[in-house]
């Protein structure tokens, strides 16, 4: 409330002097001419449309720096503009010299205050904050030399000329003896300028969406601004009528920081910069024919060549603001290259094609792509088996024509890519319940040929050794022979039985889970090939119930690749960590054999990638400065 307060106070005391100006004007018996000489027209017009858009900012936005900047700049300018006719109407009542000297001071010191602030305020456009701390020093620079332009004024002996007393407080001989301290305020104040501009290039290029809108509202008041200025500023003198662009100015900062998304800007904006440069060529070429042609001539060659140069100036800012949606073919050959990669790529095309702020598809109910941040209102349209949302610029309260059409001209490839990419999905689906089913089976078959088969050869091989014992007739050597090779065959498949359990899976998989089973196997590969020591540890953290596949192909992966390590690699230890992040898997096997050279694929290294690939996973192998390492992610949630 305070602040709120304060602001209401500036903002009276503004509109109140600017009042007070006014009917000084009228009581001086001073002309409108008089009060154009005297700058009252000027600083009332500067001060209050900077005084009042500073007080609506520091009232809706009190943290922000540029508010209060902006309302104390506009108080002091309106406070010089009623210090002028004051000096009339106190001179004639006859009112000591001092309070003369006092009010001509307040004249000539009180409105470069605003004019040397608006460096400044460039640097915190459009949020009142520094665009980084690398700011900082620019911006404490800026503020410490503020005072300079200030000095270079309020000094001045000269200004007002006439003026029955003294303004400045330096004699004219002292005051040129600082010529060379004016010439740095002068260059100082256009090299804040110039960085202030700068900031905001930087601000545009790396900011949001949100910000560039806000930026684009100071642009199309400079525009307005050099439509008004250009033709004069070439031509003969400035009339009066062009002071009136110039609270354009703070009232576009005031609806950057407010309202900048109160309607589409960019439109304001294309058209004032195409008219503003069309303006310019135009004087210029005329200016440069006169020299050549008569005035008759000069006049008919550029009115023949002022609406082409209109219509390509046009078609450039429109392109530079709305992309190329003013040229279909070229953005369907652009659209048509990206088709070939992928929706989403696709998609970004279309959206940085067209200066879109969002586009995305969706199909069967579900969301495939998208480019773009969707931050306002938005719109579909239909594709053939899906949807199509077309996030809104701001300002924007339906779809342009041109966008439209060109976004129907796409619908075609666009439901061709949607379909491509629901089918990819559902292939996808389709191999994953594949290799969860084929998993399932493996372990049925096991627990089969382990409970079934490997029970029945066990009894075979018992009862052959009973026969063996109670064998009584016939020649002892011979029964004993053959019961010996009825043992001997029993006992060999029931080997190659176990042999062909092991292969369908881990037991300690089945029976204890992945990490028991990765951890046994770890401790029984603690040599390398050539017999020397390999230290093999396990980090696993707490994971959740896995679906069989997942932990058949991450045991299948880390399993090959320690066996990689103990085969082919120089390193004297080697790490398996295993991690969950709440939707996929995550696996590692590091080594420190150092190594730089290529892995070439093998079997080994083809069999982990597609037991990666089957379940939607990602996996990456390779050597490198600090040793080997396999890395791979896998979702735990399978169709």
């Amino acid at each position: 409330m305070r602040t709120k307060g304060l602001a209401s106070a500036i903002g009276l005391m503004t509109v109140l002097l600017a009042v007070g100006a006014v009917g000084a004007t009228l009581a001086a018996g001073w002309s409108f001419d008089d009060a154009v000489q005297a700058f009252v027209v000027s600083n009332t017009l500067i001060g209050v449309s900077f005084g009042l858009c500073g007080v609506l900012i520091a009232w809706h936005r009190p943290g922000s720096a540029l508010g209060w900047m902006y309302a104390a700049g506009g108080l002091c300018q309106t406070l010089s503009a009623l210090a002028a006719p004051l000096q009339e109407v106190l001179g004639d009542a006859g009112v000591p010299t001092w309070l003369l000297r006092l009010d001509g001071a307040v004249f000539q010191w009180a409105w470069p205050v605003n004019i040397t602030l608006v460096p400044l305020s460039l640097l915190l456009l459009p949020d009142g904050r520094l665009a980084s701390r690398r700011w900082r020093p620019v911006a404490a620079t800026i503020a410490a030399t503020c005072p300079l332009f200030v000095l270079e004024v309020g000094l001045d002996p000269g200004q007002p000329s006439g003026s029955p007393s003294p303004y400045g407080t330096l004699g004219a001989r002292t005051y040129e003896s600082l010529s060379w301290l004016w010439t740095v305020s002068e260059a100082r104040w256009v090299l804040s300028v110039l960085v202030g501009i700068a900031c905001l290039v930087v601000r545009y290029r790396a900011g949001p969406e949100v910000v560039r809108r806000q930026l684009f509202w100071l642009v199309a008041a400079a525009a307005v601004i050099g439509i008004a200025v250009t033709p004069w500023a070439l031509v003969a003198g400035t009339p009066l009528a062009v002071l009136f662009t110039i609270p354009l100015l703070p009232a576009a900062v005031a609806a950057a920081v407010l309202r900048h998304q109160l309607l589409d800007i960019r439109l304001v904006v294309a058209r004032g910069v195409t008219y503003a440069l069309l303006s310019g060529l135009v004087l210029a070429m005329y200016a440069a024919l006169v020299f050549v042609l008569t005035d008759v001539a000069s006049a008919l060659v550029v009115a023949l060549l002022a609406l082409p140069l209109r219509t390509r100036l046009q078609a450039a800012v429109d392109r530079l603001l709305y992309g190329d949606r003013g040229d279909p073919l070229r953005v369907a050959s652009r659209v048509g290259r990206s088709l070939g990669i992928s929706l989403q790529a696709t998609l970004e095309e279309i959206r940085t094609t067209l200066r879109l702020p969002y586009v995305g598809v969706s199909g069967d109910g579900q969301g495939l792509a998208a480019g773009g941040t969707l931050e306002g209102p938005s719109v579909s349209l239909p594709l053939d088996g899906g949807e199509l949302l077309v996030g809104l610029r701001r300002g924007e309260t339906r779809l342009a024509p041109a966008d439209e059409r060109i976004l129907r001209l796409l619908s075609g490839p666009l439901s061709t890519a949607v379909h491509a990419t629901v089918l990819l999905e559902e292939l996808q689906r389709s191999r994953e319940r594949l290799v969860s089913t084929r998993e399932h089976e493996r372990r049925r078959l096991r627990r089969e040929l382990h409970d079934g088969l490997g029970p029945l050869l066990t009894g075979v091989a018992l009862s052959a050794d009973t026969a063996a014992n109670l064998a009584g007739g016939g020649p002892e050597d011979a029964v004993q022979q053959r019961l010996s090779e009825v043992r001997t065959g029993a006992r060999s498949a029931l080997a190659e039985v176990r042999r062909i359990v092991d292969d369908l899976g881990s037991p300690a998989l089945d029976e204890q889970g992945l990490v028991a089973a990765l951890r046994i196997r770890a401790g029984q590969l603690q040599r390398r090939a050539d017999g020397q020591p390999l230290h093999t540890t396990l980090e696993a953290a707490e994971l959740p119930a896995l679906p069989p596949a997942v932990e058949q192909a991450v045991y299948r992966i880390a399993t090959e690749a320690l066996t990689n390590v103990v085969r082919h690699s120089r390193a004297d230890s080697v790490v398996v960590r295993l991690g969950h992040d709440g939707a996929e898997l995550h696996c590692e096997v590091l080594d420190n054999g150092a190594s730089t050279e290529d892995w070439r694929p093998g079997v080994g290294i083809v069999g982990m990638q597609e037991r990666v690939t089957e379940l939607g996973g990602a996996c990456e192998v390779g050597p490198g400065p600090g040793g080997g390492h396999v890395r791979v992610r896998v979702p735990t949630a399978l169709a």
